[in-house]
């Protein structure tokens, strides 16, 4: 009830919309009621002008003025109709665009503890199958019950005061209808919310497949894919065979107990007619009620329905609204001042939110100035991305500080913050738009000379310059026009474009080979004196000329120091740097050559 009650204060913001829709749904419920009175009275001042022995003119003038009575009073109610339901859907649609704005708005804030739990499927579901799960329920539930009440609660006052037996069984079709209905449209609604999980399902397979449909081809994988995807999807056709039965099958029942009560109605009325009890022109109204009706009962399941539905899709889509921030800005935060751009770690622990408290980082503290490089290694799953991931502010850390020019980075502003550090993953994300738009993604009003200054020193602007339509070039979805290197070049170039204090590299030139490497390296060093620099990576060969060198192991720095320093120490890095540079011992001459 307090989603109902959220969502129906969301639609009355539209305070006269909702006002006209009402407004215009009660003149139409009205003139509807007037229709089977005014049929019937036609019906008997007809009869009663040729019974009395009028002439020919006189009956056809009762029949015109009753003819044109009952077109403006249809054409009437269709008009209220017609304002019924503009009104009723353009603020559904308002409520829609709201909600939608405001999901798509939460999901840009939610920390990254979030996103990695959640699966892109079901936000999206959420953004677009619940919001238009909502969008209806102005029009098919609230102004429907509103309809209703008009039309069964005053019908009935109606017939019933006429001929108390002939309005009970013009009615008994009502309860049964309504009940039925109901439980049809609850049932489709159970059905539904499944059929809405299985086709989840369907888009994830589909959307894992598109995105990995070069591992798919590359491993002749066709076959099973397809299976897959027939198996996701006879599943959903399944159920919607199971909801085409379910409806047929009530649909039948409640048009049988219609017929049935119009059968009774016109036996009856009919020996009441022969009788003399009542005229033609009763019986005719009864029987044009009941067909009027007849629609507006079978609507009482959708309207149950809507209410239903928008109960359900309203809780989701407030749960995801409602969620908490664990990333945001504190009340009290200040703009970060960037001075020195000292950067220090002191005493750092962090622990991922699913992980039961068990600490993956532990005790880490270093200092890095401006001008500094400062380059991490260590085993995979040690810990390297995860101090990357901490700077920007992406988790917080769960022990410890982490400070800029001795501010703590919790107490500043995130905009500030991630302005001012930059991190170049390894896995480079582009967006469907030109190479230009793609490198001017964090200042999009940036000159034309510093994109193509960014894109040098990155290594990437001759071969930009021999693309067709050069920075104009429109990179495909995901940047799969590129290669890998060429993909972290440009994400390169998309860091250095913001002007960072501190950038870190997250293993960002894996894909690139060596001497495009160090062009890129010597291009920085100018780029790297007035901020501090932080090298991620596994291949020696990138860090060695760092000021200094931090080996990650569990979580913990083991050894730290210059690369002469951490060679003369004889240690972990002595150990990875003889594995990468220095041939195996046991490897032949032979061997070596053959390889």
């Amino acid at each position: 009830m307090s989603t109902i009650a959220r969502l129906t204060r969301m639609n009355l913001r539209h305070s006269w919309q909702v006002a006209v829709a009402i407004g215009s749904t009660l003149v139409a419920a009205s003139l509807q009621l007037l229709i089977p009175e005014l049929l019937g009275q036609a019906i008997d001042q007809t009869q009663t002008a040729v019974s009395g022995g009028a002439s020919g003119a006189a009956a056809q003038e009762a029949l015109r003025t009753s003819a044109f009575v009952l077109l403006a009073v249809s054409v009437l109610r269709g008009l209220f109709t017609l304002a019924q339901n503009y009104f009723a859907e353009a603020v559904g649609h308002h409520v829609a665009y709201e909600l939608r704005v405001a999901c798509y708005e939460k999901i840009q804030r939610l920390s990254f503890s979030f996103h990695d739990q959640a699966h892109s499927g079901d936000l999206i579901t959420i953004g677009m199958l619940d919001v238009d799960g909502v969008r209806t329920y102005l029009s098919t539930a609230l102004v429907r019950a509103v309809l209703l009440v008009m039309l069964i609660g005053i019908g009935a006052y109606m017939l019933i005061s006429t001929n108390v037996v002939l309005g009970l069984l013009a009615l008994s079709f009502v309860p049964f209808v309504g009940w039925l209905s109901s439980i049809t449209q609850l049932k489709l609604r159970a059905t539904w919310l499944d059929l809405q999980e299985r086709l989840s399902v369907l888009s994830r397979v589909m959307e894992e497949n598109f995105g990995g449909i070069r591992v798919v081809r590359a491993f002749a994988a066709q076959a099973y894919e397809m299976l897959k995807f027939d198996r996701a999807s006879k599943s959903a056709l399944g159920l919607m065979h199971e909801r085409v039965e379910i409806y047929v099958r009530n649909i039948s029942a409640m048009n049988f107990s219609f017929f049935l009560a119009m059968g009774l109605v016109l036996w009856i009325g009919g020996n009441k007619v022969i009788a003399g009890e009542i005229s033609v022109g009763k019986l005719a109204t009864f029987l044009t009620f009941m067909t009027i009706l007849q629609m507006p009962v079978r609507q009482i399941g959708l309207m149950v329905d809507g209410f239903a539905r928008a109960s359900t899709c309203g809780s989701r889509l407030f749960g995801l609204l409602d969620l908490d921030i664990a990333i945001k800005d504190t009340a009290d935060a200040k703009p970060l001042e960037i001075r020195e751009g000292t950067l220090r770690f002191d005493n750092v622990s962090f622990a991922y939110p699913d992980a039961e408290n068990r600490p993956f980082l532990k005790n880490i503290s270093f200092e890095a100035r401006k001008s500094e490089t400062i380059a991490i290694v260590g085993p995979p799953g040690s810990g390297k991305s995860t101090m990357a991931h901490l700077v920007p502010r992406f988790y917080d850390v769960a022990g410890g500080v982490i400070t800029l020019d001795g501010q703590d980075i919790r107490e500043v502003t995130l905009a500030t913050l991630r302005r001012a550090v930059a991190v170049v993953q390894q896995d480079a994300f582009l967006f469907t738009t030109t190479i230009e738009n793609n490198i001017a993604y964090g200042d999009p009003w940036a000159k034309e000379q510093w994109i193509e200054r960014a894109s040098e020193s990155a290594q990437l602007h001759d071969y930009i310059l021999g693309l067709p339509a050069g920075y104009k070039t429109v990179v495909r979805e995901r940047g799969v026009s590129l290669s890998g290197g060429q993909r972290q070049r440009l994400a390169i170039a998309r860091t250095m474009m913001m002007r960072p204090s501190v950038i870190i590299f997250d293993d960002s030139t894996a894909a690139i080979d060596a001497a495009t490497e160090q062009r890129i390296r010597r291009a920085m060093r100018l780029f790297a004196k007035d901020r501090v620099t932080i090298i991620i990576g596994h291949r020696l060969s990138s860090l060695m000329h760092a000021d200094h060198i931090l080996f990650i192991e569990n979580g913990e720095i083991v050894e730290r120091g210059t690369h002469e320093d951490l060679l003369a120490k004889g240690g972990r890095y002595k150990a990875l740097y003889d594995l990468q540079v220095r041939p195996p011992d046991d490897m032949l001459p032979e061997q070596e050559g053959a390889s």
